[in-house]
């Protein structure tokens, strides 16, 4: 997602914005690997996030376990824009 936000930064070197077309391009040639990386990553951020709040909860200092929820939560909703798009294709 990264990349597609630089790629189109002009005030940033040639050489910056021309990696990050490369790595557009990349995933645009295959098309199964961003659908996976845009699924899976996610949904492991998600379910491992939850599991350790869940069943960790009182081993975390309090300011991690707020980062994990926000982590977590910022997961969750990755993955239902992911989907939601996939559903309007």
């Amino acid at each position: 997602m990264l990349a597609l936000v630089v790629r189109n930064f002009t005030p940033l070197p040639l050489k910056v914005t021309s990696t990050a077309q490369q790595i557009v391009a990349w995933y645009a040639a295959r098309m199964w690997t961003l659908w996976v990386f845009l699924l899976a990553l996610p949904i492991t951020v998600l379910v491992s996030g939850a599991a350790t709040l869940r069943y960790k909860n009182r081993d975390l200092p309090h300011t991690w376990r707020g980062l994990l929820g926000a982590i977590t939560l910022a997961a969750g909703g990755i993955l239902a824009i992911v989907v939601l798009h996939m559903l309007a294709n």
